[in-house]
């Protein structure tokens, strides 16, 4: 199995390094223009501005052979497996991004706040759901067995 991405369209922003980019959108990041390819155009339908949405796309600059790292860069933090933090330095390097639509200009949408460089490819977009938390459920995280630790999984309730 080979998959292939595609990318719907690239970020057009005012950050141009990853040393300009905050780690998360809700520190301080700018809003930027979402240039979708023209053949997408009719993805967009029902989108409208006020809208939350999920933006998946490719970070372009990670280093993909990154395993572990010190969270948030932090050196003092102990080094972590990549799939525990979210370094944009992983194998599939992915970015999760939830964004608010603020203005749509044609196939362009104007997102904030968004935290990736400019000229970062966009793989998806998706609309943020409302979800119902389970009733005392910590998917993900991890829970002490005596001196084992072990993951809460949806088998597990």
């Amino acid at each position: 199995m080979n998959p292939t991405l595609r990318p719907i369209g690239t970020i057009r922003s005012a950050l141009k390094s990853r040393a300009e980019c905050p780690k998360q959108g809700s520190e301080g990041a700018p809003a930027a223009w979402l240039e979708l390819k023209k053949r997408y155009a009719d993805a967009l339908d029902g989108l409208a501005v006020g809208d939350h949405v999920v933006l998946l796309t490719w970070l372009h600059q990670a280093r993909r052979r990154v395993q572990r790292v010190h969270p948030r860069g932090n050196r003092r933090s102990p080094l972590t497996g990549v799939f525990a933090t979210r370094s944009p330095d992983r194998p599939n390097p992915i970015g999760l991004h939830e964004v608010t639509i603020v203005e749509m200009d044609g196939i362009r949408l104007r997102l904030e706040p968004l935290e990736v460089l400019d000229r970062t490819p966009v793989v998806d977009i998706k609309p943020v759901l409302l979800c119902k938390p389970a009733a005392k459920a910590r998917f993900g995280k991890r829970k002490r067995a005596g001196s084992r630790s072990s993951v809460i999984s949806r088998r597990d309730k």
